[in-house]
Formats: C-alpha cells, structure tokens, sequence
C-alpha cells in the first residue's frame, strides 16, 4: 500500500523541490499544507507542468488546530516532512514575537496531530543557524552550540530541543535535518525560489539584481576575518537538500530500530565567501554584477560551513551540485520566470 507523506510548506522554495523529487524517486502520495504566506499558488502549476502530476493542497495556517486535524482526518497520514516556518533573519529581528508565535506553535500543532493520529516518523527542517557564532570549524553534530544571533535561530533551536524530548517519550522516530545556505533551483529552470516577500538570501537578491528587479546587491560587511573579508557560508543546491529528506525518510521507515531523535548536518562541507559567490555568477552568466559594499547586518554570522560526514555515513547523502551548476540553475530559473510574468 502506498505511503502517504504530508509536506508543510509545500509551496515554499525548499518544499516544492522536495514534492518535485518525491515524485521523481518514490511512488509516495503527496499531501501539502501551505497558507501562501511567502509563496505563490503557482507553485503548484509548475509542478503539474514539470510532473504531470496534482498535488493537493491545504491553505491552512498550521496554528489553527481544528483545521489542522480536519486534514488528518481525511488522509491517512505515513510521515512528514516540516518545512513551513518563517525564515528570515532580518525580519525575526524585526518581528520577533511573530517569528516565535509562528514557528513554534506550528510545530507543536503539528507534534499534536502525529500523536493523535498515529503518525510515527517526522523530518523536521533545521538550520545551521543554531550554532551562532562557533569558535571553531568544521561544526558537526556534536559541536555546541552558542547563543542565537536572532530569533528565527533561536526558533529552531528550541524546536529542537522540544523534539528532542518528545520523540522519545512519544516514541516517534525523528530527524532535525540542519541545513546550511539552500541555493540554485531545479535544473529544468522551470521551479525555484519565488518569494512572495522581496527575498533576502544571497543568491536571488543578485539573480533578481542582476535581472532588473532589485536594486545592486549589498555585501554586509568586509572586515570580517575572513579570506576576503565578507562572510563564509556553505552553500548546498537546493535539489540536493530535497535529496537529503526524501533519503532520510526513506532511512526511518527502513530502521524500526532507530533511537526516536537524531540530528543531522546537510552541507558540502566547503566555505565560500559572499563575493567569491558574485564572481561566481559573473563567471557562469558571462555578465558584471552590480554591488556595493556596505556595512555588517544584525543578526550575521562571521563564517560556517560544515562537516557532512554523518549524513554520508547515517543516510548515504552526497551532495552533486558545485557552486558554477548552483548559479547557473538560479539564473535559469530566473530567466523562465521572468518569461512567466
């Protein structure tokens, strides 16, 4: 019998990659929950022109319970992959109440109903934002973790650790899967990220800049200790980050013998600075991107990038992209949206 998986934050950027390749890899019936807050109902549409295949969608705020448990009622519900949550650092600084109210009471209404419906395995999206600022690198699992830089970290962070007691004690088998810097869109160019909001990651700020639509690219700081002074992160292809749920449910289902709660890092294991980014999409798009220096940014670390090993070792996860095929996906997508609009 087939499984059912239900996808939170479907019509959000990482989520519909992963609905993508769900349907590319498994034969798993697909459920989304996704208010359009920060996504678009087109979303859906791209995945029918790409797949062939609907996917039902509920426009339900997960902190409305009642309507929550309505949805589980009519399907039969095998696992779940959480995405939906509010994302950005700026914003959390700005609105923190919001972000707490929102990200935390979404989990927990969704930890409600695996109880109430049986529902035994849960993939939970994490961040590296919860390391803060870490004195040394690689970070991996057992680095500990420093005090959050902003709400939206501190919002996983305890998400976590909530997790961490109640899989155990509910006996729901559980995986926190932190990602790093989610980048580049599906190679077809026919989905990506496409926020409702004016974005804030990196590299749709300079695909949107270099296309028109946004002002020239801000680089927060250049005094940072760091090989060129703007900051370090680890960033992985978003496919592969879709990637890595799908192989990590598949590795709950298959190990009835898992502990209830686990952690794992998703990153490629290299640091790539802010600028060497840009020059990288100079290089792939043959064109000059306009940017300014400017100063730091609340809320920002310095420089993190990972060690991947556990998620080779535990779910055999190897991330595919480079930084050039991450670029040259975003521009792609970019362009086709464009076109869309």
């Amino acid at each position: 019998m087939k499984k059912n998986i239900l996808v939170t934050g479907g019509a959000g950027y990482i989520g519909s990659i992963t609905i993508l390749e769900l349907i590319r890899n498994t034969d798993f019936d697909i459920i989304s929950i996704d208010n359009f807050l920060n996504s678009s109902p087109k979303t859906f549409q791209r995945i029918k022109n790409i797949t062939g295949r609907d996917i039902p969608n509920y426009n339900v705020d997960l902190r409305d319970l009642k309507a929550l448990k309505e949805i589980f009622q009519n399907h039969k519900i095998d696992g779940i992959i959480h995405f939906a949550a509010l994302k950005s650092v700026p914003e959390s600084l700005i609105k923190p109440h919001w972000y707490y109210d929102n990200n935390l009471n979404s989990q927990l209404n969704i930890m409600k109903c695996c109880e109430d419906f049986g529902v035994e395995y849960l993939i939970f999206s994490s961040s590296c934002s919860v390391y803060g600022e870490v004195q040394e690198l690689p970070v991996d699992e057992n680095t500990v973790l420093s005090p959050p830089k902003c709400p939206y970290a501190h919002t996983k962070k305890i998400g976590e650790e909530i997790l961490a007691f109640w899989s155990v004690q509910q006996k729901i088998h559980t995986i926190a899967l932190r990602y790093f810097n989610p980048v580049g869109a599906d190679p077809s160019g026919l989905l990506g990220e496409d926020p409702r909001n004016t974005p804030t990651n990196l590299v749709p700020v300079i695909t949107g800049s270099a296309i028109g639509n946004l002002p020239p690219v801000k680089v927060f700081g250049t005094d940072y200790p760091t090989r060129d002074g703007s900051c370090i992160r680890d960033y992985v292809h978003v496919n592969d980050i879709a990637d890595a749920h799908i192989k990590a449910l598949l590795y709950l289902f298959k190990h009835k013998n898992f502990s209830y709660f686990d952690i794992i890092n998703l990153g490629t294991g290299s640091g790539v600075t802010v600028l060497e980014m840009i020059h990288a999409f100079e290089k792939v798009t043959q064109q000059k991107l306009n940017f300014v220096l400017s100063e730091r940014r609340d809320g920002d670390v310095a420089q993190i990038y990972s060690n991947p090993q556990k998620a080779k070792d535990l779910i055999q996860w190897v991330p595919k992209y480079d930084v050039h095929q991450m670029m040259e996906t975003a521009w792609k997508w970019q362009l086709n949206l464009k076109n869309e609009n």
